[in-house]
C-alpha cells in the first residue's frame, strides 16, 4: 500500500493570515483524527484474523496431538476407545475387583 506524503504548502503559510492558518490547522487535525480511526478498525481487524489464525493452529496442534494420549488402562491392556486416560485410572486402577486395598476393607 502506498501511502502518498503531503508537504506542506509552505507559499500558503508563510503568507497565510491568522484565520486561514486556523483553519488549515482544523482540516490537517480533522484528517488526523479520521486516519487515527481507521488504523484503529485496522489493527481491531488485525487482531481478529490473527486470533482466528492462531485458534486454527491451536486446533490443528491439538488433533496432532490425540493419537499420542490413547493409551491402554493400567493392568488391563484394554485400550480405552480413543479417549485419554481419565484421574481415576490413576487411583481406582482395581475397581473391577471391588473397593481398593489401600483402605485395607474388601
Amino acid at each position: 500500500m502506498h501511502i502518498p506524503r503531503s508537504a506542506p504548502p509552505w507559499e500558503f503559510l508563510l503568507s497565510a493570515s491568522r484565520n486561514s492558518l486556523q483553519s488549515y490547522e482544523l482540516s490537517r487535525l480533522g484528517h488526523v483524527s479520521n486516519l487515527r480511526k481507521e488504523i484503529v478498525a485496522l489493527v481491531d481487524q488485525w487482531v481478529e484474523e490473527n486470533s482466528s489464525a492462531m485458534l486454527a493452529r491451536w486446533l490443528m496442534e491439538q488433533r496432532e496431538r490425540e493419537p499420542a494420549t490413547i493409551r491402554e488402562v493400567p493392568d488391563t491392556g484394554v485400550p480405552r476407545n480413543g479417549t485419554a486416560p481419565t484421574a481415576s485410572d490413576n487411583f481406582l486402577p482395581d475397581s473391577a475387583t471391588g473397593r481398593s486395598r489401600a483402605n485395607g476393607r474388601s
